[in-house]
């Protein structure tokens, strides 16, 4: 009997337009008429809300495969794990009663319950692929929709807690890789300017972080008035615009020996270290991505790098490793799993 292997993440995988944009999500607030919302519902009506949904999703579970995920159940570096690994939000993983997550293998299809609205069916590819991801979220928000009565408004659309998120209830956003307009210097002015366009530009975990590893999340702060295809039209419309001031800069910066030099240290340590923090390596992992995309390193594809980017974070190591760790073994352990996946990596 041939021996099972496990499934590639959908973070482990080249996507298109990679280079610069490395994910895609969409997420769609949803919450239920006649219950309270999660920011004022007790424990006991949290649960209820959290059995109403796993009941309507085992309904089409054979369609969708997802694994439902109690949160309170869970071993506190499992739920930072799932943070890391961008299934739930940082503020999901804070307060874990009466909440639960519903996860399909690959990890690109999640529906968070009891966030900040009842529901939250989040959807993630790699590369660009909002109307990928948007289609799959509204297969899976119209199959909740037959056994589930939303909230809605026909002045108001879907009803959500923040009024931010009213109408369409849709978010769409893309993780950039913009370490070329970070050395620029230009990342406030830029998001300044989004911002006037009804985008916004925040860090890899969204609201309240910082871009780390120079990545970046764009997305659309306006829900109400537009449509969800008009919304995905002028995200991908503005994300053309920032890779192509992106690519440019780069010729401009990897032509340069200082920074051809700097891409092959880089390589050089994450390839020799035998200690090393999250922090240094996911900037180092950040500069071996440019030397990759611009042809200066060899041997490792995109999806490879994107893919250690979130299996060296510290709850996702400990996760891997089946038991708690202290700063140093994890250091040690990061640092091991760097130099085998990097192994074939050379500099042209």
């Amino acid at each position: 009997m041939a021996e099972q292997t496990e499934q590639r993440k959908w973070y482990e995988k080249t996507g298109p337009g990679g280079d610069v944009t490395v994910s895609t999500r969409v997420r769609l607030a949803r919450n239920l008429r006649r219950q309270v919302f999660p920011g004022r519902a007790s424990l006991q009506q949290k649960e209820q809300v959290v059995e109403q949904v796993r009941a309507a999703l085992e309904n089409y579970n054979s369609v969708l495969q997802l694994r439902f995920l109690p949160l309170e159940e869970l071993p506190a570096q499992a739920a930072a794990s799932l943070a890391e690994r961008h299934i739930v939000s940082p503020e999901f993983i804070s307060q874990r009663q009466g909440r639960a997550v519903l996860v399909n293998e690959d990890e690109s299809v999640s529906v968070m319950i009891n966030e900040e609205d009842h529901v939250r069916i989040q959807v993630l590819r790699e590369g660009l692929a909002l109307k990928e991801a948007a289609e799959t979220a509204d297969r899976v928000d119209t199959l909740l929709g037959e056994a589930l009565d939303f909230a809605y408004d026909q002045e108001f659309g879907y009803l959500t807690q923040c009024p931010t998120n009213l109408g369409t209830g849709m978010r769409a956003s893309l993780m950039l890789h913009l370490p070329a307009l970070t050395e620029s210097g230009s990342m406030a002015r830029v998001a300044a300017n989004l911002a006037k366009l009804g985008l916004t530009l925040r860090g890899a975990f969204g609201e309240g972080s910082k871009a780390v590893g120079e990545l970046y999340q764009l997305s659309n702060q306006i829900t109400l008035g537009l449509s969800e295809s008009q919304a995905i039209e002028n995200l991908s419309a503005i994300a053309g615009q920032l890779a192509g001031e992106e690519k440019r800069l780069r010729e401009e910066l990897c032509g340069d020996p200082r920074w051809q030099d700097k891409l092959s240290r880089a390589a050089g340590l994450l390839k020799s270290a035998r200690l090393i923090n999250a922090s240094e390596a996911t900037e180092l992992l950040s500069l071996v991505r440019l030397g990759t995309v611009q042809g200066l390193l060899t041997g490792v594809e995109t999806g490879v790098l994107d893919g250690l980017s979130v299996s060296i974070q510290p709850a996702t190591l400990m996760a891997r490793a089946g038991k708690e760790l202290d700063g140093t073994e994890r250091d040690q352990l990061r640092a091991e799993l760097l130099r085998e996946a990097l192994k074939p990596l050379t500099m042209e």
